[in-house]
């Protein structure tokens, strides 16, 4: 088990920027996969992007491909998610996951332990 808490979101304006983290508590943060996903309002969770134990592969959603950046230190036991060109349907609830495996996985069920989300506004 690995307990996450993520931080970093608020109020950003359309075209803004803003950056996500999550700090996993445990020794073993180096064996998971990590992710996030995100539920807009009224709308189920959704996948946004993933990264590999290694921080040599990710996967995005096409939905924030060439916007968003996932990275991870594993020496400080965080996951990044930088936001670029945000949108108002950028709108959400954040989540930080880490998956059972290594390699990064775009379902929710390839992951085990969730963070309690921190809320993403997109608005003028």
């Amino acid at each position: 088990q690995v307990q996450l808490v993520e931080s970093g979101g608020g109020l950003v304006q359309p075209g803004g920027s803003l950056r996500l983290w999550c700090t996993a508590s445990g020794r073993t943060f180096i064996y998971y996969a990590m992710g996030w996903f995100r539920q807009p309002p009224g709308k189920e969770r959704e996948f946004v992007a993933a990264i590999s134990w290694s921080g040599s592969s990710t996967s995005y959603a096409d939905s924030v491909k060439g916007r968003f950046t996932i990275s991870r230190d594993n020496a400080k036991n965080t996951v990044y998610l930088h936001m670029d060109s945000l949108k108002p349907d950028d709108t959400a609830v954040y989540y930080c996951a880490a998956a059972a495996g290594r390699l990064p996985a775009t379902a929710n069920d390839a992951y085990n332990n969730w963070g309690q989300g921190t809320q993403v506004t997109v608005s003028s």
